[in-house]
């Protein structure tokens, strides 16, 4: 059994017994949006426009996310409702950074991985950077619309009359509850995910703007910088969902 089998059987069980059945339904989500992540990169490699497969892929692994096994259908719907809005205003958002910043492709740090292997695989290496800012956004996303969206269905529980503004307000007060965990979430998972290229610097004694101008440092931070604006997004929009359908229900 190698170690990667190890680690998602290990996965599993603290899963499982921490979280029971719910437990194994995330588990079975997670793998169902890795299957879907797969999927996307082999249609890509079959030179389908790389950002309608992002779109339609990035919908899926939402609905996937948020409804697979959780059994509120009010804050699940109003979740996702919010997440694909978010998603969509951050494409907007993505498209002219990653054009303007010109990260995509391989940094110097990559030639010699590359040595010998030919590069022209006929695919925008910018299109694929932006597909892959928005697939890494979606998990921030989803996590703070459904949040949020609890936090608004547990106050619609104890508040029947509440008015559709108030439950926005609420929403937003919740919203700036998790915001700051969640920035320390992104940069504590960017730090330590490119910690070896940090001591790669360090060795190589690079000045600051040369790290800051590196290529692959460059895209990894847009990447976080990216999904906090998104996080920052999916509050408000959630909290105006959540009010708009309360607001319409009452009506």
């Amino acid at each position: 059994m190698t170690t990667f089998s190890v680690l998602v059987l290990l996965l599993f069980i603290a899963m499982l017994s921490v979280g029971g059945k719910q437990g194994a339904i995330a588990f079975v989500s997670l793998g169902i949006n890795f299957a879907l992540l797969f999927l996307s990169i082999v249609l890509v490699q079959f030179h389908l426009p790389p950002l309608p497969v992002t779109f339609v892929t990035g919908i899926i692994i939402l609905a996937v996310t948020i409804f697979f096994g959780n059994e509120d259908d009010g804050s699940t719907t109003t979740a996702f409702y919010a997440a694909v809005i978010a998603m969509i205003l951050l494409l907007l958002i993505i498209v002219p950074v990653e054009h303007w910043a010109q990260v995509g492709g391989f940094g110097d740090e990559d030639s010699e991985d590359l040595e010998g292997m030919s590069t022209l695989i006929g695919i925008s290496f910018l299109k694929v950077e932006i597909c892959t800012v928005v697939l890494s956004t979606l998990g921030a996303i989803a996590e703070a619309a459904m949040a949020i969206s609890s936090g608004l269905s547990e106050i619609q529980e104890q508040q029947p009359t509440i008015t559709g503004r108030r439950l926005y307000d609420d929403g937003i007060n919740v919203g700036k509850q998790i915001i700051g965990t969640t920035l320390n979430t992104l940069f504590f998972g960017f730090f330590g995910g490119f910690l070896a290229l940090f001591i790669w610097f360090v060795g190589l004694h690079y000045s600051l703007s040369q790290v800051f101008n590196d290529k692959v440092f460059g895209a990894e931070l847009i990447m976080v910088l990216l999904s906090f604006i998104g996080v920052l997004l999916t509050v408000p929009i959630t909290a105006a969902v959540a009010g708009w359908r309360w607001q319409k229900r009452a009506s």
